[in-house]
């Protein structure tokens, strides 16, 4: 007989793990303060990579007491190649289209200036220093929370409710809180909806992942980019219209290929 996981367990095995991986980062960071400034920076982006490295510990402990199978419980399944290259299409063209709504955003409300901060905060001063920010941010952070989210809580969530549009709204809802961002709030709950999606329609976590990772190297590259109106990328502060119609073809084509079964 299986062993079942009821919505508050998974709930607290959720806050743990952030609540874990939030202490052993800015316990981190903390000590990161009493070296010479120019190892600051390092010690902040190693603090980032305990921290999303240390997120999955609770749940993997939890399961492994209770010996639950975990690769099952976090949903993870292999898909097939193709599934993978469509998803990848389906992740560039919503990326895309989700850095032109936050510039539309930008023209009604202007950009905090905790955002720049933060920017500012992230930018690497070396190579080194660039290597650890995308571990951290392009691989550990979309492995650990679409493990604990769409492989873990919103299984659950698919499981216990028997509705599975409403897991997929709700996880995201807590997706989108537990980064406490008010600016960039409704842009991480649409994100979380693909994100589940992708986990939905899959059956892997994989996907979401691949949408996660792309998502957090393209903020990346353009945030630390000194793009002008004339570049490839940007026209009259926005993104081409052709890069525009390509994503959109992109995501289209992606989500009528995704939105089958059997799929992995």
């Amino acid at each position: 007989m299986k062993k079942k996981i009821d919505i508050k367990t998974a709930f607290l095995i959720v806050f743990f793990s952030f609540l874990c991986a939030f202490l052993a980062g800015g316990i981190l960071a903390w000590l990161g303060t009493f070296y010479a400034q120019s190892y600051q920076k390092m010690m902040t982006f190693i603090s980032f990579i305990v921290g999303q490295s240390i997120m999955v510990v609770p749940l993997f402990f939890y399961l492994k007491i209770k010996n639950i199978p975990i690769q099952e419980s976090i949903r993870f399944n292999a898909l097939r190649s193709t599934t993978v290259w469509y998803v990848i299409l389906f992740s560039m063209g919503l990326v895309i289209l989700s850095d032109e709504l936050d510039k539309l955003i930008q023209v009604f409300i202007s950009t905090p200036e905790y955002i720049v901060d933060l920017n500012q905060l992230l930018k690497p001063k070396s190579y080194f220093d660039g290597f650890l920010l995308v571990i951290a941010v392009v691989i550990l952070a979309p492995l650990g929370e679409e493990i604990v989210f769409r492989g873990f809580l919103q299984r659950i969530l698919e499981k216990q409710w028997r509705d599975p549009t409403r897991a997929v709204l709700f996880t995201a809802l807590i997706f989108a809180f537990i980064h406490m961002n008010p600016y960039w709030f409704f842009q991480i709950y649409i994100l979380g909806i693909f994100l589940g999606f992708l986990a939905l329609k899959t059956n892997s976590i994989i996907a979401p992942i691949i949408l996660h990772g792309l998502n957090n190297f393209i903020a990346l590259l353009l945030s630390f980019s000194d793009s002008n109106d004339d570049s490839f990328y940007l026209w009259k502060g926005h993104v081409s219209p052709w890069i525009l119609i390509f994503s959109l073809f992109s995501v289209v084509i992606g989500f009528k290929y995704v939105n089958q079964k059997n799929l992995n």
